[in-house]
């Protein structure tokens, strides 16, 4: 499954973990300004935003898990199974692949509000990238430094949600979980008041007892609460390093450790990579389960202007550095 969340301090931050049992040869990818989208149905986009992130590049086309273009409008897409529901093409409306998506807002939307109204027209078709590469049931948090939506498509159809928290996870639909947090409004960061029984001397025996009651397991309505928490009540420097620190963090309390989430057939889910981009910048930093050391790429050290996809392989084996 899939945690993703935003940061903000002088500049502004989206990411994500991606936890799965399996990996592609996904790559940090920047799509330039003038590679050529070909639409399954809404024919081709030569022109459009750059654009960086973690994409699986098939036969040349970047099929993006999450990417930030230029203008810092960010989108990622997370497991969202049983839910998810893609319908035939509408007269009327933008017929997208769910594959396509993140290029069709990306590549025309310089911010949150454009994305909006392009959202309200979208369809998003039954049209598979290829017979090997089957559409994944996702939704979506699309995010600026200005707010965050979650879309999503459903048997009932598109719903799109204001999403205060700025955060995202997994099944169940993103109206259970807003209506959820309401089980934890009495979650605090200072130390409890005896509200129970004020007659009798109980007073806190540790640090940290404000958060009792937090959820700690890895189901995604669980890790819903628990990055709300950590991302809300998160405070760091404004400068880059302690930024994005602060925010690897805030995924690392809701990462997935191999043999905790048993798949089955010797396969466990894991936190493959995590991610960080400064969306004002064009920096994406990630991690991978392997190597905890941050490497990052940055957009514009490219040819924004060019017509060929560029990606990156992870650095995915631990990089130690000794001291003595």
């Amino acid at each position: 499954m899939c945690t993703a969340i935003t940061y903000q301090t002088k500049d502004h931050y989206f990411g994500r973990n991606l936890d799965l049992e399996y990996c592609f040869d996904e790559r940090v990818t920047i799509t330039p300004r003038n590679y050529p989208f070909h639409f399954r149905t809404m024919g081709e986009m030569p022109t459009h935003y750059a654009m960086i992130g973690m994409a699986y590049v098939a036969e040349g086309y970047p099929l993006y898990y999450e990417a930030t273009n230029e203008h810092g409008l960010s989108m990622a897409g997370l497991n969202f199974p049983g839910n998810a529901c893609w319908f035939e093409p509408k007269e009327g409306k933008d017929n997208v692949s769910p594959f396509e998506f993140i290029p069709w807002i990306l590549g025309q939307c310089k911010n949150l509000a454009e994305a909006r109204t392009l959202i309200e027209r979208i369809n998003l078709v039954n049209l598979s990238f290829s017979p090997e590469l089957p559409l994944s049931p996702l939704h979506w948090m699309v995010a600026d430094r200005s707010g965050a939506l979650t879309v999503e498509q459903v048997s009932g159809g598109l719903a799109i949600y204001e999403n205060p928290v700025e955060v995202l996870t997994n099944n169940p639909t993103f109206d259970y979980h807003m209506t959820n947090l309401a089980n934890y409004m009495a979650l605090s960061n200072q130390q409890p008041r005896n509200c129970l029984a004020p007659g009798l001397e109980l007073s806190p025996y540790s640090r940290g007892m404000g958060a009792m009651g937090l959820p700690g397991d890895l189901s995604s309505a669980s890790r819903f609460v628990r990055a709300a928490f950590v991302r809300m009540n998160s405070r760091s420097g404004a400068g880059e390093s302690e930024s994005i620190s602060q925010f690897f963090h805030i995924l690392g309390s809701v990462a997935q450790q191999r043999g905790c989430v048993d798949m089955g057939e010797g396969k466990f889910e894991i936190t493959y990579y995590s991610c960080c981009c400064n969306t004002d910048r064009g920096i994406y930093y990630y991690t991978t389960y392997e190597n905890s050391r941050i490497t990052a790429v940055d957009m514009h050290r490219e040819d924004l202007d060019g017509n060929r996809v560029v990606s990156y392989p992870l650095v995915t084996g631990q990089q130690i550095e000794y001291q003595n």
